[in-house]
């Protein structure tokens, strides 16, 4: 899935001549709120603005969405709900066995960080504003709890492949783990806009203290998982 569809689907004429004409309505309206809530602010965004850079009516755009909140929780929830569906299903298949864990860990960071790199405008820094704590958006923070709590079960159980490694407790490695992945939010941010998944992928492997050699196992494993 992802995060803008390119599916169509039948909505309300406009008087106005589409923005981008590639997409169905809904989808349009959901890739010009992301850039105007990533570049001017969720707050300072009106559903006016988002129905004028999508080149509908105020009224029309009321016919796909409630309101700006709804416009943001999907957002939100399109940018995660990909990976946990994946962590889930990688954890259930790799089960107990530490290298088929580090495989599945490899797979589920490269999948990730592909995903927050190709997201519209960067809306992974929409994560931490403040009003994404509002209770409205429990079903995204719920998903997003539940990702990070499967990074930390396949690093616990990864990193019994290398003996002397540390003892972290499993939920502050579930955090380290992804934030090692989310570091591509600041760096998109920063402006870097090639960013190799395979590269982070690695890196959060070597961060439960796996050499090398392991690593490089563990991405030949992943290339095998369906």
């Amino acid at each position: 899935m992802t995060i803008v569809e390119k599916t169509t689907r039948a909505g309300r004429p406009r008087a106005i001549p589409d923005a981008t004409p590639g997409l169905p309505p809904r989808e349009q309206i959901l890739l010009a709120a992301a850039e105007l809530f990533v570049n001017q602010g969720f707050g300072s965004t009106s559903t006016r603005a988002i129905a004028d850079a999508v080149g509908m009516r105020q009224a029309s755009l009321y016919y796909h969405f409630a309101g700006k909140d709804d416009i943001l929780a999907e957002l939100l929830e399109r940018s995660v709900r990909p990976s946990t569906d994946l962590a889930v299903r990688l954890l259930d298949q790799a089960g107990a066995d530490p290298r088929a864990c580090a495989a599945a860990l490899y797979a589920l960071a490269a999948s990730d960080t592909a995903l927050l790199s190709q997201a519209p405008h960067n809306i992974g820094s929409l994560y931490l504003i403040p009003e994404a704590r509002d209770p409205r958006f429990d079903a995204f923070r719920a998903q997003r709890d539940e990702l990070q709590q499967v990074y930390g079960r396949l690093g616990h159980r990864a990193r019994a492949l290398a003996p002397g490694s540390d003892d972290t407790p499993e939920p502050l490695l579930a955090a380290l783990l992804m934030q090692t992945v989310e570091v591509v939010i600041p760096l998109r941010q920063a402006g870097m806009s090639s960013i190799e998944a395979s590269d982070v992928a690695r890196s959060a492997l070597r961060l439960i203290g796996l050499n090398p050699t392991q690593v490089r196992a563990a991405a030949a494993d992943a290339g095998l998982l369906t």
